[in-house]
């Protein structure tokens, strides 16, 4: 399986696409197409943690004030399927393995993994 999730309004989602090959990905724009509680579950399944692809710069995070609350994983599970921009993004699903994020080091594990 070869699956992208991202957010075609985020510059860096967009930048990085350009970088890198998705040929053969099935893409899901997660603002239009909102990540539905199976696909959830399979990233979870993935990364081992809800709180591994929650976005802690997202705008929201700070407006409602989430770094001085203690959240359990059930409450991350909860803020991702309710608002789309706490998914950390990108998130790449190349058969058994999951790249989540921006930063440098994930991106250059992921075009290793793709070739």
């Amino acid at each position: 399986m070869k699956k992208v999730y991202f957010l075609q309004t985020c510059n860096t989602c967009r930048r990085i696409l350009k970088e890198v090959n998705t040929d053969g990905f099935e893409r899901q724009e997660i603002k239009t197409n909102k990540i539905t509680t199976t696909q959830l579950e399979e990233m979870y399944a993935f990364s081992g943690g809800y709180e591994a692809l929650f976005n802690k710069r997202a705008k929201l995070y700070k407006t409602m004030d989430l770094k001085n609350q203690v959240l359990s994983e059930t409450d991350y599970r909860q803020f991702l399927l309710d608002e789309y921009t706490f998914l950390k993004r990108p998130v790449f699903i190349v058969e058994e393995e999951i790249f989540i994020g921006n930063s440098k080091k994930v991106i250059e594990n992921l075009k290793e993994k793709i070739g």
